[in-house]
C-alpha cells in the first residue's frame, strides 16, 4: 500500500522547500562564481579550489530538487516502486564530478609544490570576496536550518549542516591568503591540498549514499518496525522485517501472526492496521506491504527462529 499524507499540507510543504532550495542554490553558485574566477584571475590555488567546493555545495541543491519533484511523482506502470532511485542516479554522477575536481586541484597543487609555478597574488579583493562569501555562507547556514526544522525536512537541515562545514574550510583559506601576504607563497598549494581533502570527503559520503540504496541496505531498525506492528490489536507475532530504498523513501515488508480463526475479511484488517501504523509512526515509509499469517505450531517456530537471529 501507499501512504498517504494529507495531500494539500504535503504539496503547500513540498513547495516550500523547492523554494528555499532554488534560493539556496542561486546563492551557491554565485558565491562558487566570485571564488573560482577572482581565484584564477589571482591564481590562487586555495580560493580556486574552495570555489570547487562551493560550486559542488549546489549539488546538494540540485539533489534535494531532483528528490523532492520525483517524491511528487506516483508509481506507475513501468516503475510499480516508484522513482525515488533517480535521486540516487543523480547522487552517483555528482561524486563522479566531485571525484574529477578533486583530482584536478589536487594534481595543480602538488605540481606547483614540486616545480612551482608563480607565486598568487593576494590584495584586498582577495580578503574582500573570500570574506562576502564566508557572510553569505552563515547566513544561508541558519536560514536553511531553521527553515528545515520549522518544515520538519531532513533534506534542509542535511544541507545546511554540509553548508556550516563549508564555513570552516573558507576560514582556513583566508588564513592561507594571510600567510601568503604575510611572504609564505607556500601556503597557497597547501591549503590548495587540505581543501583537495574536503572534496574528496564529499565524494566519499555521496558514493557511501549511493551504495545504501542500490545495495539495499536495511534503513529501519526491524525491532522498531516489529515494536510497532505488535501494538495494532489483533497481531500475535511478527517476523521477516525487511526494509530498502532511499533515506527518504523507505519500503517495508513484513510478516504478521493472527489467531488462527479469525476470518479472510479480519485478517485483512489487521494487516492493513499494520501497514497504517507504520506509515504513521515512520514518516520516511511510503509503501508497506504486510503478509498475514497464523500462528500456529509452524509459525511460532518461525518467529523462534526470527528472534534468534534478530
Amino acid at each position: 500500500m501507499g501512504c498517504s499524507r494529507e495531500p494539500e499540507s504535503a504539496g503547500g510543504r513540498l513547495r516550500e522547500v523547492r523554494r528555499i532550495l532554488w534560493g539556496i542554490l542561486v546563492l551557491n553558485l554565485a558565491v562558487a562564481g566570485a571564488k573560482m574566477v577572482y581565484g584564477l584571475l589571482t591564481r590562487s590555488l586555495a580560493m580556486t579550489a574552495d570555489g570547487f567546493h562551493s560550486l559542488f555545495d549546489g549539488t546538494s541543491n540540485v539533489i534535494g530538487l531532483v528528490g523532492v519533484s520525483i517524491a511528487a511523482r506516483p508509481a506507475d506502470r513501468g516503475h510499480p516502486y516508484g522513482h525515488a532511485k533517480y535521486e540516487t542516479y543523480a547522487s552517483a554522477a555528482i561524486g563522479v564530478l566531485l571525484t574529477v575536481a578533486a583530482w584536478r586541484v589536487g594534481a595543480e597543487s602538488v605540481h606547483r609544490l614540486l616545480i612551482g609555478g608563480g607565486t598568487p597574488r593576494v590584495d584586498a579583493g582577495s580578503f574582500g570576496v573570500m570574506l562576502g562569501t564566508l557572510a553569505v555562507n552563515v547566513l544561508v547556514t541558519t536560514w536553511e536550518r531553521r527553515a528545515g526544522l520549522r518544515l520538519k525536512s531532513d533534506i534542509l537541515v542535511a544541507d545546511a549542516s554540509h553548508t556550516g562545514s563549508d564555513v570552516l574550510v573558507s576560514l582556513g583559506v583566508i588564513a592561507g591568503l594571510a600567510a601568503v601576504k604575510a611572504g609564505y607563497p607556500i601556503a597557497d598549494p597547501i591549503l590548495g591540498l587540505v581543501v583537495c581533502a574536503f572534496i574528496v570527503r564529499a565524494a566519499l559520503r555521496v558514493f557511501r549514499s549511493v551504495d545504501e540504496t542500490l545495495s539495499d541496505r536495511a534503513r529501519l531498525d526491524p525491532k522498531a518496525v516489529e515494536a510497532v506492528a505488535l501494538e495494532v490489536p489483533g497481531v500475535l507475532g511478527c517476523h521477516d522485517v525487511r526494509t530498502r530504498g532511499t533515506a527518504s523513501h523507505v519500503a517495508v515488508d513484513l510478516h504478521v501472526q493472527v489467531d488462527p480463526t479469525v476470518s479472510i475479511a479480519d485478517g485483512h484488517e489487521i494487516a492493513e492496521s499494520v501497514e497504517r501504523a507504520l506509515c504513521e509512526r515512520f514518516d520516511v515509509v511510503s509503501d508497506v506491504i504486510a503478509h498475514v499469517e497464523p500462528l500456529d505450531d509452524y509459525q511460532k517456530a518461525k518467529s523462534a527462529r526470527w528472534t534468534e537471529q534478530a
